[in-house]
């Protein structure tokens, strides 16, 4: 489908189809951006969006995955901390 741009104060734009908003679930808010000089747009999703099934896998996981058992002790870990 090609789309007319249109000017929109000093900005430009395009109206898109109510039938192409509602095929790809876009709402009130769109994510936007660019990849390989194609605008990308696709439907907003909520800060933290997927977080809790991530901390449930890692929570399932054996303990030798979990991030904090992995770290390595460096120079700060021997010094005592002043506030």
């Amino acid at each position: 489908m090609r789309l007319e741009l249109v000017r929109i104060g000093n900005s430009w734009g395009i109206r898109i189809p109510k039938v192409l908003l509602k095929k790809c679930g876009f709402e009130e808010f769109v994510d936007v951006h660019v990849e390989q000089g194609r605008l990308i747009i696709g439907p907003s999703r909520p800060p933290r969006a997927g977080w809790s099934e991530a901390f449930q896998s890692v929570s399932n996981a054996p303990d030798d995955l979990l991030l904090l058992e992995s770290a390595t002790v460096n120079a700060y870990d021997h010094e005592e901390w002043t506030w």
